[in-house]
């Protein structure tokens, strides 16, 4: 089984060094793979970063169960055919945790998110600002290269005119937009749904001509895009449908037009506050902190869990995903804000949201946004094909139901 790259994300040096360290945000955009020589073991591992922003996969049983059990070539993780970044090449797969190692003695978290916060508010705002400038100058210049694994070919090979922006309308994607202007924007979404319409006003209040590609979802596509998307991820409960559903089509259709990458605002919402449920945790039954910042730690770690799905449905459609708003620079910059440049008088992302000042429209720096699933009326929708199919609302689970029979010959 051949494998090409054997690193993703990072040169093998940066991450050979990052082992050494312990350093958790070493620069770029994530990566995973196997390292054939770290410093301090005794045999090759796999890695993957401490957001998961690379996904990487293991068979079930190739590892040992305790750390007393020994190692054995069938139970040895970095062994050829026992793990891949595809999850297909595997009979039974399971993700390298984020900011974990593996290798044949075990599984250990060798990074953790950063903790060192919360800094001076202006010295907070401050550092947004810088790294914002940053990735979003690399972006504008070299169209998003995360610069590369070693023979790897990840992104950024061919420069800016192959990349492609998935486009809602909001602050998030607006600003990685905006480095890119002559890059198309797409957006997805039922006739009459929120992400079309405020795509189509950002696009309209920029101050130059914008490419606008809508996708218009039908019934038909919905449940074409449902089974590539339950395939390529593994996952059909209704909510993650839902979410890549929407990514899915978009990064199809650039595809389809001949774009090679597609660049997202994802991480946006996690890192700088945009959840409701970070607004007043205290009270908020969805999550166990009772601080702004605690709360956004909570939505941090939800990262790795939906980047896999989300780059696992991009590359299924045909694209490779650049998410510049997860870039180390901007991770750490956030991970450090104190509370008040989170959420504060119903406001969020607020940090964001003034380092966007001048990169974007005002009414495009200050838009709500609605989640995916419901901006683009993917949730509901599916909710109406399940009604249809039989399955009523009073039933438990109805839409994961329907999305169980949908699925069940695939």
């Amino acid at each position: 089984m051949t494998r090409t790259p054997t690193l993703r994300g990072a040169p093998v040096g940066r991450v050979r060094a990052a082992l050494g360290t312990r350093d958790p945000l070493p620069g770029g955009r994530g990566f995973a793979g196997r390292i054939a020589d770290p410093p301090g073991r005794s045999g090759p591992v796999l890695v993957r970063d401490v957001l998961g922003r690379e996904p990487i996969f293991v068979e079930r049983d190739a590892t040992p169960e305790t750390d007393r059990d020994p190692p054995t070539s069938d139970r040895d993780p970095t062994a050829p055919t026992n793990w891949s970044f595809d999850r297909h090449d595997l009979d039974d797969p399971v993700s390298v945790p984020a900011g974990g190692v593996a290798s044949a003695e075990g599984t250990e978290r060798v990074w953790t998110l950063p903790d060192d916060g919360p800094v001076d508010p202006d010295a907070g705002q401050a550092a947004v600002d810088t790294a914002l400038d940053d990735v979003l100058d690399d972006l504008a210049r070299d169209g998003g290269s995360a610069d590369g694994a070693d023979g790897a070919g990840s992104v950024g090979e061919s420069g800016a005119g192959d990349l492609a922006v998935a486009f809602s309308g909001g602050v998030d994607s607006g600003v990685v937009a905006a480095a890119v202007p002559n890059a198309p924007r797409y957006v997805a979404g039922f006739e009459g749904c929120h992400d079309v319409a405020a795509a189509r006003e950002a696009a309209a209040a920029a101050d130059r001509p914008v490419d606008l590609r809508v996708v218009e979802i039908t019934h038909e596509e919905l449940v074409r895009a449902a089974r590539a998307v339950a395939h390529a991820t593994g996952r059909r409960n209704p909510m993650d449908v839902a979410i890549a559903v929407p990514l899915y089509l978009v990064a199809e259709a650039a595809a389809d037009d001949g774009f090679d990458r597609i660049a997202v605002g994802q991480g946006a919402d996690e890192l700088f506050g945009g959840y409701s449920k970070v607004v007043d945790p205290a009270d908020d039954h969805r999550v166990d902190a009772d601080t702004v910042r605690g709360a956004r730690t909570e939505t941090v770690r939800t990262l790795p869990d939906q980047l896999e799905r989300d780059v696992l449905a991009i590359r299924a459609a045909g694209a490779e995903p650049v998410a510049p708003l997860l870039d180390d620079r901007i991770v750490d910059a956030a991970l450090a804000l104190p509370g008040a440049l989170l959420s504060a008088g119903g406001e969020r992302k607020i940090a964001l949201r003034r380092a966007a000042a001048g990169r974007v429209p005002e009414s495009v720096r200050t838009a709500d946004k609605k989640a995916v699933q419901y901006g683009t009326y993917v949730s509901r929708e599916l909710d109406r094909l399940a009604r249809r199919a039989g399955f009523k609302r009073r039933m438990d689970d109805h839409v994961g139901r329907y999305l169980d029979e949908l699925l069940s010959d695939d």
